[in-house]
């Protein structure tokens, strides 16, 4: 299946909606019918104001930065990235074209998942 690697990079302390950031992109993602999805906290980092945090500075904690990816069609991806761009977070993110399916899919697995590589 064609579509993306879609990863927004956000950091610990920002929310939405009583919510952390992180937390609410998952489930916006769950809640679009996106397959599946991650949030990965960075162990260290530097963004575009060159300050490095790292977990073992105490004084930094809380300030690190959180990974939050999804594989998703082309379809999903817009329908996600809409949602966030409708609620005007100034938002860090990647997206790769990438190739993605399923080794011996089940009953539950769409169709277009399975794969004969």
């Amino acid at each position: 299946m064609e579509g993306s690697f879609l990863r927004f990079y956000v950091s610990e302390r920002e929310e939405c909606h009583g919510v952390q950031l992180w937390e609410w992109l998952l489930e916006r993602g769950n809640q679009l019918g996106i397959r599946g999805g991650s949030a990965f906290r960075s162990i260290g980092g530097f963004g575009r104001r060159h300050a490095l945090h790292e977990d073992r500075f105490f004084e930094l904690a809380g300030s690190g930065g959180i990974e939050v990816e999804f594989m998703v069609t082309e379809e999903e991806g817009k329908r996600l990235l809409d949602l966030v761009r409708r609620e005007n977070f100034r938002i860090f993110y990647t997206r790769i074209p990438a190739q993605f399916a399923i080794i011996h899919p089940d009953a539950l697995d769409p169709p277009d998942m399975a794969t004969d590589d």
